[in-house]
């Protein structure tokens, strides 16, 4: 698969993501030894700052996304890189928690309009049945952005001084501007009017849309099994080699740059979607026996289940992806793609918070039986969505394209 997609909207913002998220993987690297260690804020200031903003960002998801109809999604994606970047380099100047929360807080509202305006670009820009793959490149290409960026930020932090910290601040400041710059390029999407009656928040009244979002966003708790549960699973409960996590997280970055795009296929339409997140649901909740099974086991039995569960487990990851992308443009009407894709966002902002505590009390705390507790729930979350797309989709009129979604 080539890692950017034909000349045209989708390639240019495939390579403004790739620009952006390199910078993004600097930051996310270096940014918890940087507020500790040269702000000086304590472990339980920068939880607590980074608790607080994603909850913002949260609220501001749908409202940001409203705006980005309203407006024209490239301008608020603009708008939003330029105010992320000037953000990200005032962080050089905090010194205290007061000022990283009203930082942050800026922060958290400049990623909700970004994440708002560019599915309401992406749906404006390119023709409907190219959405999910163009949405799949960009996840490739985040993924490949992520990792560059975490290797440039090891540099900054072998050296481990202010300056190697600002340095990496810097530079995640001038991606966001050259992302913006790339952006240029796009031609506008106009406007689209709010409709003249009803309430404008509609993806907040949407009950089988929010009912997806949920489900989503709980399904989305398996991120939290790769980056968290599994990490310490190996360190504590495997007789598998440390080393091993890296490898686990190696084999994900790989499958997702190699084979997202290619596993987004049947997933442009609603009933392939729906079957695309009971088979993630499925084949999640088989990685997480397998992962369970590596407990108490011989070293090379260990890695090999604990190499074969991260396969699997990232093929579930695939079609989960691909899966929300589908169900969350096809459901959304076209007056309102801003605001249904950051309510949709919503849902994987709600995974991200609570799956620390519900991977950690299962997996970790509870050890076999709650690996397969967990893997219980992906199965159950799973088989969920195709009957809420079902409602969903009777909720709707033939004409949702173009009016709005009735509630209820």
């Amino acid at each position: 698969m080539p890692l950017l997609p034909e000349p045209g909207p989708a390639r240019t913002l495939a390579l403004s993501t790739l620009v952006n998220t390199v910078g993004r993987g600097t930051w996310l690297t270096a940014s918890a030894l940087f507020l500790t260690r040269s702000v000086g804020l304590s472990v339980a200031q920068v939880g607590l700052g980074l608790t607080i903003t994603a909850l913002v960002s949260l609220v501001a998801s749908t409202p940001m996304g409203y705006l980005a109809d309203r407006l024209g999604p490239r301008g608020i994606q603009l708008t939003a890189l330029l105010a992320s970047g000037v953000l990200t380099a005032a962080l050089v100047a905090v010194r205290s928690f007061p000022t990283f929360l009203v930082v942050g807080v800026l922060m958290a509202v400049a990623d909700a309009a970004s994440r708002g305006a560019r599915g309401a670009l992406i749906a404006g820009a390119v023709p409907a049945d190219q959405r999910v793959r163009t949405r799949a490149y960009l996840r490739a290409v985040t993924n490949v952005g992520i990792s560059v960026g975490a290797v440039v930020a090891g540099v900054g932090l072998a050296a481990d001084t202010r300056a190697a910290y600002v340095a990496l601040i810097l530079l995640d400041c001038v991606t966001y501007l050259g992302a913006a710059a790339i952006l240029l390029r796009l031609a506008s999407v106009p406007p689209v009017p709010a409709p003249a009656h009803g309430p404008r928040l509609i993806a907040l009244r949407d009950r089988p849309f929010l009912a997806f979002t949920v489900l989503d966003g709980l399904m989305s708790m398996h991120f939290g099994l790769l980056n968290i549960a599994l990490p310490l699973w190996i360190a504590d409960h495997t007789a598998a080699p440390h080393w091993l996590i890296s490898a686990c997280m190696l084999v994900n970055t790989v499958i997702v740059v190699l084979f997202q795009v290619r596993a987004s296929r049947g997933t442009e339409e609603l009933a392939g979607a729906g079957r695309a997140a009971r088979r993630a649901g499925a084949v999640i909740a088989v990685a997480c026996v397998v992962f369970a099974a590596s407990g108490g086991v011989s070293t090379p039995a260990a890695v090999t289940l604990l190499l074969a569960g991260s396969f699997v487990h990232v093929i579930g990851e695939l079609w989960h992806a691909a899966a929300g992308w589908g169900i969350s443009f096809g459901l959304a009407p076209a007056h309102a793609q801003g605001q249904y894709q950051g309510a949709y966002g919503m849902g994987m902002q709600l995974g991200g918070m609570v799956a620390p505590v519900v991977v950690t009390s299962l997996a970790i705390g509870w050890g076999v039986p709650g690996w397969l507790l967990l893997g219980g729930l992906f199965l159950l979350l799973g088989a969920l969505v195709p009957p809420v797309v079902r409602w969903a989709e009777r909720s709707r009129p033939a004409e949702a394209a173009t009016a709005p979604v009735p509630v209820g």
